[in-house]
């Protein structure tokens, strides 16, 4: 086994196993004595949204912020210096507020966000083919066999995109690595910010003991409540088990956790991992029933939607409206296309139909819109003899598009977003 150090600073590799570069000084070193053997890798954005507006806004470096909506609505992501005062994704936001009096709150600008996310999606793609995206800020890679390509074994290609991603983008990622996409998700999220964090398969068993039983993907809060009350609280106590008595208690789900327990997962990383929907939504502050206002935000979160379809080279053909009235019940109306499209003029389209039949004078709380039946880009928009007018759409949105990502994304803003405005 190799147990030499790389720098992930300078990238140079010592044979010496110190704390700190011999060539740089730098303590960012990576040292695992599997480092060089492995090929799964899974990387994640560091506080994507925050990452990003402080990139653009360096008066924000050491503020906190956070990214999402009015008192009424969620925090989407916090930066690390929000964290410490407890904010977290998800959180009410008047909870944040009352946490961190001091927060910076912005509004997600999606199209930017969807830009940057592209552009990180690139660079991995040109490292290897099997890219697959799990969100916008995040993906995993399979490096095996890519050696002879790089001139370099996969973790010094990694160390050195992380490198570049921080100085050309000019946002951080961590980076986990590891033989199977199970440790390295888990591998990614050990060392943020900017980490680098190698499980190999001599330690996984041991890694993977001490901790509890909602770190394996797929158990959530009621799985994890039921494996306690059969005496399952930790990793390591599904490792003692049998497979066949987990297979009895669980069906297949006790021998995918027996397996995983193990740090066996025979999962490959796939470009085609199939996304059900892409979708967008947002509470509001103050309960809403005049239906230009509702009509002005379903266009902005079309807008939204769209993006976030063409920064995945995705194209939707159900479009689907959420509502939710302010006695929390839901309403959910769905048409689908003729074609699958990108276009945000035409999921907007869609979703204002759906909106007008049931804006009866209802005071909503939430409005949503999301895109499904999804399909590759290359299918979108194309028309027919009975639909001439999407080359046009096709080609105004291009433009809208080329100077957002120019300007950034309030450089071009239809008249629909300030219908009812004062």
């Amino acid at each position: 086994m190799n147990a030499s150090l790389l720098c992930r600073d300078c990238l140079a590799e010592s044979a010496s196993r110190a704390s700190r570069c011999r060539a740089c000084g730098s303590p960012r070193v990576i040292a695992h004595e599997e480092r060089t053997q492995l090929t799964i890798a899974h990387i994640d954005c560091d506080a994507f949204y925050a990452a990003v507006e402080k990139r653009d806004n360096p008066a924000l470096r050491d503020r906190p912020v956070i990214i999402g909506g009015g008192t009424r609505g969620v925090v989407a992501t916090c930066c690390y210096v929000a964290r410490t005062f407890g904010v977290r994704s998800a959180m009410p936001m008047f909870k944040a507020l009352q946490a961190c009096p001091d927060a910076v709150v912005i509004r997600p600008d999606m199209h930017k966000y969807a830009e940057v996310g592209a552009q990180v999606r690139h660079r991995m793609r040109n490292l290897t083919p099997l890219v697959e995206p799990v969100s916008i800020d995040e993906a995993f890679l399979d490096l095996t066999g890519t050696e002879r390509l790089h001139g370099a074994t996969a973790d010094l290609v990694l160390a050195r995109l992380a490198r570049d991603i921080e100085r050309d983008i000019g946002i951080s990622v961590s980076v986990g690595l590891s033989y199977c996409k199970f440790l390295a998700k888990i591998a990614s999220d050990i060392d943020k910010p900017r980490g680098f964090a190698v499980i190999g398969r001599a330690d996984a068993v041991e890694f993977l003991r001490d901790k509890p039983v909602g770190l394996i993907w797929g158990v959530g809060a009621v799985t994890r409540e039921k494996l306690a009350g059969d005496g399952f609280r930790w990793i390591g106590d599904l490792q003692r088990a049998e497979e066949r008595d987990l297979l009895r208690r669980y069906g297949g789900e006790g021998t995918r956790l027996w397996h995983l327990a193990r740090g066996i997962d025979m999962r490959s990383v796939s470009p085609e991992r199939e996304t059900k929907s892409i979708s967008s939504e947002t509470t509001f502050d103050k309960d809403v029933r005049d239906v230009r206002t509702l009509t002005r935000i379903l266009y902005q979160l079309c807008e939204k939607v769209s993006a976030r379809l063409k920064a995945s080279d995705l194209a939707g053909t159900t479009i689907t409206l959420k509502l939710k009235t302010k006695d929390f019940k839901s309403r959910t109306r769905a048409r689908t296309l003729n074609e699958p499209t990108q276009l945000a003029s035409r999921v907007f389209s869609a979703a204002r139909e759906l909106l007008e039949k049931e804006a009866d004078g209802s005071a909503f709380r939430l409005i949503g819109v999301g895109a499904g039946a999804l399909a590759d880009a290359t299918e979108a928009d194309h028309g027919d003899l009975a639909d001439t007018q999407v080359t046009r759409d096709k080609a105004r949105e291009k433009a809208m598009d080329d100077l957002r990502a120019k300007f950034g994304g309030a450089a071009v803003v239809r008249g629909i977003a300030f219908e009812g405005d004062e």
